[in-house]
């Protein structure tokens, strides 16, 4: 599939050289590089392990979620006109 990239000129240069000195074309590089950026699954998730250590603001969160539901619960009569 043909399409169009836009990116910036130094970075162009770079992967065009790197590709040249690799001994193949850029359309092999790019195309190289973009496969080895999806090889993250969705199962590998890799922020997950950054997840648990918020785990001391549990209770700061629960206070939050319920100060915004009970601000959402009230009912302002001059929008609603």
């Amino acid at each position: 599939m043909k399409t169009t990239l836009e990116i910036p000129d130094s970075l162009f240069r770079r992967a065009k050289s790197v590709a040249a000195e690799r001994g193949i074309s850029l359309r092999q590089f790019v195309t190289e590089a973009v496969r080895e950026k999806l090889k993250i699954t969705p199962r590998e998730r890799p922020w997950l392990k950054h997840l648990g250590q918020l785990k001391h603001l549990r209770k700061e969160k629960n206070q939050i979620e319920k100060r915004v539901e009970s601000a959402f619960e009230q009912i302002d009569r001059e929008v609603w006109r």
